[in-house]
């Protein structure tokens, strides 16, 4: 199993606040990492230095490690667009943009500077197919994607990321606006997703991280408590304030 992403003494600031202390992680290949906590942990602002969304913070200082296909992400030389287009997110509610179902999955490849219609539409088709809406939204890719029910608007942020081949896939709480029935849809497309993609997901759903994950970090205060697989940490943590979180203690 190779190493994605390493997480070293990762430190992060907000002004005088301390957000991340010193915190560790590893990121498997083609494995899903989910990271669980109480509010106000730092799980989401973790989640957000391995693409450096947090560069757009004011006033934010992070020291520390983060290794990338071997590389430090915040080394010299470092294109953050080039980043965020091989680890990409997926945010809490659903955020497609105001265009046409088509347009949203396209919106990237055009960015990126494809011009090819016939290979544009062969990738639109793609996406939606591994997002598993192509079957629904076919003979609809020019209705307003604002149109769409909430899970499948969060399937279609989900298929415009893939149309531009990311590595990793990053996701804030995906589920967290989302019904039941629709909350399992979005999981057992991620099961399938981590068949290509590697998966790092924020949720405060411990029975979620359970059915889903294959590692999981335990967060407090800005610190990594427990990092471990999944099935170790719910039934059998090292941490004592694991366990309490585990079990309803805490938190």
């Amino acid at each position: 199993m190779s190493t994605v992403i390493r997480v070293e003494n990762l430190d992060l600031f907000y002004g005088d606040f301390h957000a991340l202390k010193k915190v560790p992680m590893e990121v498997l290949a083609r494995h899903i990492t989910a990271l669980i906590g109480p509010s106000g942990c730092g799980k989401s602002t973790l989640l957000r230095t391995l693409n450096r969304m947090n560069d757009l913070v004011p006033g934010v200082k992070i020291t520390g490690s983060i290794l990338f296909d071997g590389k430090e992400i915040y080394g010299l030389g470092i294109d953050v667009c080039t980043l965020r287009k091989r680890i990409g997110m997926v945010f809490q509610r659903p955020n497609p943009f105001p265009l046409s179902v088509y347009d949203n999955v396209a919106f990237g490849l055009r960015v990126d500077g494809r011009s090819s219609r016939r290979q544009i539409e062969d990738i639109v088709e793609q996406s939606l197919k591994r997002a598993w809406l192509w079957e629904p939204l076919k003979d609809r890719l020019n209705d307003s994607a604002l149109s769409l029910p909430l899970d499948q608007q969060q399937r279609l942020c989900i298929a415009r990321l893939l149309a531009v081949e990311p590595e990793v896939i990053l996701m804030d709480e995906p589920c967290s606006a989302l019904d039941p029935i629709s909350t399992s849809k979005i999981e057992e497309l991620m099961l399938e997703l981590k068949k290509d993609y590697t998966i790092v997901i924020v949720t405060h759903n411990m029975q979620q991280a359970a059915r889903i994950s294959d590692y999981s970090g335990y967060m407090l205060l800005g610190e990594m408590i427990e990092f471990d697989a999944t099935d170790k940490i719910f039934t059998n943590p090292r941490e004592g304030r694991t366990q309490d979180y585990i079990s309803g203690r805490y938190g």
